[in-house]
C-alpha cells in the first residue's frame, strides 16, 4: 500500500491529473505551461517553458512565470506531506527574494532539495503545537546548467 506522500506524488507527476488539478486550481500556471517533472521525498523539481505565453516583450521569460515554478517546487514538497494529514496543518507563503544571473530566454527548471528539512519542520510544528517559519530555496537552471 502506497503512503499518502507517494499517493501525492503519484497525482503530481501523472501527466492528466497534474493539468486538470492546475486547471482548477492554478489556471495561470497551467497556460503558461507550469508542469512538475520530478517528485519524491527529498527533492522537487518544476519546469517553466519559454513560449508565447510565458514570455515578455523583451523577449525572456516573464518573472511571474518564473516565480510560479519556484514557489511551486517548494510547495509541492511540504503538501506531499500534509496530504490527508489529521489534524491538517495550513502553510503560508510571507516572503520572496530572487536573485537572476541570466536572461531566462529557453526552458528553465527550479528544483528545491529540502524535502528531509521540510519533513522536520513539520514534525516539531506538529509535536509543539507552535507555528514555525522555515526559508525555502528554490535554484533555476536553463539547458546549459
Amino acid at each position: 500500500m502506497r503512503s499518502a506522500q507517494e499517493s501525492f506524488f503519484g497525482n503530481m507527476l501523472h501527466p492528466v491529473k497534474v493539468r486538470l488539478f492546475m486547471l482548477v486550481y492554478l489556471p495561470s500556471a497551467f497556460f503558461s505551461g507550469v508542469l512538475p517533472v520530478k517528485a519524491n521525498e527529498k527533492e522537487c523539481t518544476v519546469r517553466v517553458p519559454f513560449k508565447w505565453f510565458s514570455q515578455n516583450p523583451f523577449r525572456s521569460t516573464y518573472f511571474a512565470c518564473l516565480a510560479m515554478a519556484a514557489e511551486m517546487s517548494t510547495g509541492i514538497l511540504p503538501l506531499s506531506l500534509l496530504h490527508k494529514r489529521k489534524p491538517g496543518i495550513s502553510m503560508l507563503v510571507t516572503k520572496l527574494e530572487a536573485t537572476y544571473f541570466k536572461k531566462a530566454t529557453g526552458t528553465t527548471w527550479f528544483t528545491c532539495a529540502q524535502g528531509l528539512a521540510f519533513r522536520e519542520v513539520i514534525e516539531d510544528a506538529v509535536s509543539d503545537g507552535q507555528s514555525h517559519e522555515f526559508i525555502a530555496e528554490s535554484v533555476g537552471r536553463n539547458a546549459e546548467g
